[in-house]
């Protein structure tokens, strides 16, 4: 039942994604995932095309927005669709090989939203403190010198997580209590000590989620400051720029931050149930982002009327 690769490390041909078992009506939960990824994929693209066209939205805003809408284009087809197979399918088995390729996507992708949105709140501190030196400060190859380095560096560190997971060995079960080829579900099968993929899980874990909150935390607190200082009436014309990623960042960190204190430190949330709610945390932001954006953003907006109107005028 198993593969050896070596004298030592034995991997198995592959795992069995085991949540959601007991859980009634699951079937209904699917069908709203298939519903959700397509969304997922209409909206995203959609906003992708946007700002590819209209000149007017190649701004250094506007290029970590389609960084947004890439990444979250990835990361649901990462894990999504392998859901949807299982209940299309009742196939629950998953490679090796592909196990470890899902993991790494998973995590690189997940993390890079984490970091798109602090980018994305460095975007409004410029924007808001410094308007008379923003064009000068955040230029197009600054704004991309910064994503390039912040793909880089998430890329490389989530690489070197996924390959230490080829050290260990499995000579036990093979079934993941989670709803995809998860990081730590996995490890924790091992037979060997995974001493150091737990403490790349724990560093994983601030680095994805702590640092890139803090730094959206501490930017807003001077915004607030600046804006606050501010004597004349456009107090709330420079919050109103903000509400769209203030809304995206609250999706995504409110529900995992929310999650993970609940189910993992005060152990309020059963396990099967935490796996439920996590998936939800991380297959809904995807579809929500480019919805924001699009309601949210004059740019986007204009653009868009501008385009109803004129395949109406070729009507």
């Amino acid at each position: 039942m198993s593969a050896s690769n070596s004298s030592s490390i034995i991997h198995p041909p592959g795992f069995y994604i085991v949540a959601f078992e007991t859980f009634p009506y699951i079937e209904v939960y699917y069908i709203f995932l298939s519903f959700v990824y397509l969304l997922t994929v209409i909206f995203n693209i959609f906003l992708i095309s946007i700002v590819i066209i209209d000149p007017c939205l190649h701004t250094p805003k506007f290029l970590v927005v389609v960084n947004l809408a890439i990444v979250d284009l990835i990361l649901s087809t990462s894990i999504i669709p392998s859901m949807i197979k299982v209940f299309l399918l009742k196939d629950r088995f998953i490679s090796y090989n592909l196990c470890m390729v899902q993991m790494y996507v998973y995590y690189a992708f997940i993390s890079m939203e984490s970091y798109i949105l602090a980018i994305l709140s460095y975007d409004r501190f410029i924007a808001i403190c410094f308007p008379l030196r923003q064009a000068s400060i955040n230029t197009m190859k600054v704004m991309f010198c910064i994503t390039a380095c912040t793909w880089g560096f998430n890329l490389g560190r989530l690489m070197y997580s996924v390959t230490i997971m080829t050290r260990l060995s499995f000579c036990g079960s093979v079934k993941v209590s989670s709803y995809f080829c998860d990081y730590a579900p996995v490890f924790r099968l091992a037979c060997n000590d995974y001493s150091l993929q737990w403490s790349m899980a724990s560093t994983s874990s601030m680095l994805n989620l702590i640092l890139p909150l803090s730094f959206i935390v501490l930017t807003y607190a001077v915004i607030l400051v600046i804006v606050f200082r501010i004597k004349n009436g456009s107090k709330l014309k420079a919050l109103a720029t903000c509400i769209e990623h203030v809304i995206i960042v609250a999706v995504f960190f409110v529900p995992i931050i929310t999650i993970f204190m609940f189910g993992l430190y005060i152990r309020l949330i059963d396990a099967e149930k935490r796996v439920l709610t996590l998936s939800m945390a991380s297959c809904f932001p995807p579809c929500i982002n480019p919805i924001v954006y699009s309601l949210k953003t004059k740019e986007i907006k204009t653009r868009w009327l501008a385009m109803v109107r004129k395949i109406k005028v070729s009507a």
